[in-house]
């Protein structure tokens, strides 16, 4: 049975209305089922003292790699699968003490990743993943060095990424990926930064490729989405039908405009740019790839400024590798420097629940929602960026359990 937990003297955050109710919260078998003034419940019931803190739903980030133990993705691809989910296993411990209870993997993890943790094996965040993320050959996905001809893509590899080519092969993968249990698709529709054979600005796929891939995701009641810089390359994919768009540093204003036709999503993840440029190569980031990091580094947080007043959904993303995964929450400071607290707070919380199908679930507080929740010292209303510093986040309650408290 999934455990209990009453939360007293909480400021209770309401994403959706962006104001604070002075409550209590109860949770039992680790759902919501209570928000009240004062609550009374049995004595064997454990209690959490938010002490008047402001209490906010469970973190929720949509584009993360809980494989990439190392920025040197062609490094991961090589590793024993021993090895890969032993780093997957500390980078999921780290990022629920970081305050995220739910994350969407965009390549790499699995089923049994997801079920070790739902059967309470290893600590970590609910894992929305969607298996192996698809390239074309020379595409951002495929990771092998130009002086590389063999190609191992054997399904327990453990890489991010498998090689996929023509419309009935993308058929095929996309329902390989879907009958592992794949919660979304996710393709490469342009060039990348740590690829090492393609340009940023190239567009990868062909349109009946990308068509294939979203008719059999719908098919299954799923959806697609990819990783795409240059507008060419967004708007094409949109065209397509995909659901979801990951960075789009370098969107136009016919990019806006699909989104909002289609009432798609965006997943900036503007602190990878950030983190590749200061510290990538220390962390295993080849040179070749260091110096594309400037080509989209700039465009980003523009980007984003426009989809944001546009109106545009836009949910939290991070997509660090390796070492510099410790900077997840660093993405809340550089938003707040183009949107509201309260925008930045909805793209981590009810905008993210809506985009993995969660919605009600996750990234709210209202009864039957999952118990997730994070306990912080200091106002995120007022100042966004507080929850850059995981210092600040003094508890975090994951299914009605608490998972990580400082006094």
């Amino acid at each position: 049975m999934a455990p209990s937990l009453l939360v007293r003297n909480a400021h209770v955050l309401d994403v959706e209305a962006g104001d604070y109710r002075r409550a209590d919260l109860l949770c039992r078998d680790g759902r919501v089922t209570e928000v009240d003034d004062r609550i009374t419940t049995s004595a064997d019931v454990p209690v959490l003292d938010a002490r008047g803190a402001a209490v906010l739903p469970g973190l929720i980030d949509c584009h993360v790699h809980v494989f990439a133990f190392s920025a040197d993705l062609g490094e991961v691809a090589d590793a024993p699968p021993t090895y890969a989910t032993a780093g997957a296993i500390r980078a999921m411990g780290a990022m629920l003490d970081r305050g995220f209870t739910t994350v969407r993997d965009t390549g790499g993890a699995d089923f049994g990743l997801a079920r070790a943790r739902e059967r309470g094996l290893i600590r970590g965040p609910r894992l929305i993943h969607g298996g192996k993320a698809l390239s074309q050959t020379g595409g951002h996905g495929d990771k092998r060095s130009i002086e590389e001809h063999h190609l191992d893509d054997h399904p327990c590899c453990s890489g991010t990424g498998r090689v996929v080519d023509g419309a009935d092969e993308m058929r095929k993968a996309v329902r390989e990926e879907l009958r592992r249990g794949a919660h979304h698709i996710k393709l490469h529709a342009s060039g990348g930064v740590s690829s090492l054979g393609d340009r940023i600005g190239s567009t990868q796929y062909s349109a009946d490729e990308l068509r294939a891939a979203v008719e059999e995701a719908e098919a299954a009641g799923r959806y697609v989405t990819v990783h795409a810089y240059p507008p060419h390359a967004i708007n094409r994919a949109l065209e397509a039908g995909v659901r979801c768009v990951e960075h789009g540093n370098l969107l136009d204003e016919r990019t806006i405009e699909l989104l909002l036709e289609r009432d798609a999503f965006l997943v900036p993840t503007l602190v990878t740019y950030h983190a590749l440029q200061e510290e990538g190569r220390e962390h295993g980031l080849p040179q070749a790839s260091w110096e594309k990091v400037a080509e989209v580094l700039d465009g980003g947080l523009g980007a984003l400024e426009r989809a944001a007043r546009a109106g545009v959904r836009i949910a939290y993303g991070s997509d660090l590798l390796g070492g510099m995964q410790r900077k997840q929450n660093e993405e809340f400071r550089i938003r707040a420097e183009v949107q509201s607290p309260l925008e930045v707070l909805r793209a981590a919380t009810t905008n993210a629940a809506q985009l993995v199908g969660m919605a009600g679930e996750i990234g709210t507080l209202t009864p039957g929602a999952h118990g997730d929740l994070i306990v912080v010292d200091c106002d995120p209303l007022a100042d966004v960026a507080v929850l850059a510093d995981p210092a600040n986040i003094r508890a975090v309650v994951q299914g009605g359990q608490v998972v990580r408290e400082t006094t």
